[in-house]
């Protein structure tokens, strides 16, 4: 009798490129835009704009981690611009009136843990849908921003907080550490934790994982929580680095960082995250981005080429998901 088949011995390495489809696809993805963006002009991948590449990427991944727990939930959040755009603004007014800027620092992320808070409860306990809690959050807090600053620009003062932006580490900026130990903690988190396998089962199945026992309400409310501290960290990277606050910061920032979770893999359904995907998704939005400067594209037409090759990465992802589920099922 034959333990082991030639069929099985090339399942393995067949089942590794199934189980991670997603994360291949937007790898090449990611490597294709490079290459063309290289051949267009070569001040791409100078040392000087990759720097630049990965401070400017920071703010979106930080929140685009703490979104594929949201995502991953079955939910969405599309107040994490506005967030950043009050935390923003409120920093800046806190800093200029003399605050230390650790105490500042602190109170901004407690203030992004209490929004997110906020709007968690409605979501998980009065089940009213995510897309419409923070429809409306994306609209009263960015008001409140604006009541807070008059709609002006808010000027910080020289001091320790501007290094938070504006910093490095060998070489590397402060931001990128920042978003790459972000991306870290949350892939342990959701990877190696009760707590991650928590979530993705909330999202697979809500009912089913309240049935065995897991807080499901209390789960989905958290993952609000961590996606209103990370916008309050990305809303002070932001402001260090711009050395101001502004309530019209992060404009357009939470179809930035949706399609950066979308694009990496993580299921708009629920109970499927890959953080590791969220990571590529979020360097391929930034280097669309750069790129297009870079290739002097008319301002007017960036949106339109940007939305056009997000389009056509998730569709051939989706395709990928397709067809992936299809061999899995006639095997």
């Amino acid at each position: 009798m034959t333990l082991y088949t030639e069929r099985q011995s090339g399942s393995r390495l067949r089942d590794f490129f199934e189980s991670h489809a997603h994360v291949l696809s937007i790898a090449v993805f990611l490597i294709a835009c490079c290459a063309l963006f290289t051949s267009i002009n070569d001040v791409f991948l100078s040392p000087g704009n990759l720097l630049n590449l990965l401070r400017q990427a920071a703010p979106t991944l930080i929140v685009a981690v703490a979104m594929t727990f949201v995502i991953t939930t079955g939910g969405i959040d599309l107040s994490v611009g506005s967030i950043i755009a009050l935390v923003n603004a409120s920093a800046a007014l806190l800093l200029r009136a003399g605050w230390d800027w650790p105490v500042v620092s602190v109170l901004m992320l407690m203030l992004g843990a209490v929004i997110g808070l906020f709007q968690g409860y409605f979501v998980a306990y009065q089940r009213i849908p995510a897309f419409i809690v923070t429809l409306a959050g994306l609209s009263a807090i960015r008001g409140i921003a604006l009541v807070l600053t008059g709609g002006f620009s808010i000027l910080i003062p020289p001091g320790l907080f501007l290094s938070i932006g504006r910093g490095t580490l060998f070489g590397i900026p402060s931001p990128a550490l920042m978003g790459l130990a972000v991306a870290l903690i949350g892939f342990i988190v959701l990877n190696f934790t009760v707590y991650g396998r928590h979530v993705c089962a909330v999202g697979a199945n809500a009912e089913a994982a309240r049935r065995v026992g897991i807080p499901a309400r209390r789960v989905v409310a958290s993952v609000y929580v961590w996606s209103g501290v990370a916008a309050a960290l990305a809303a002070l990277v932001v402001a260090a680095r711009l050395g101001s606050g502004s309530s019209n910061a992060a404009v357009g920032t939470e179809l930035d960082v949706i399609a950066a979770v979308v694009l990496g893999g993580t299921s708009l359904m629920g109970g499927r995250g890959t953080i590791v995907g969220t990571v590529m998704g979020a360097l391929t939005i930034s280097v669309i981005s750069n790129g297009l400067i870079l290739s002097k594209i008319d301002a007017f037409y960036t949106q339109i080429v940007t939305g056009a090759i997000i389009l056509i990465a998730i569709w051939v992802n989706t395709r990928i998901f397709d067809q992936v589920g299809s061999v899995r099922r006639k095997s």
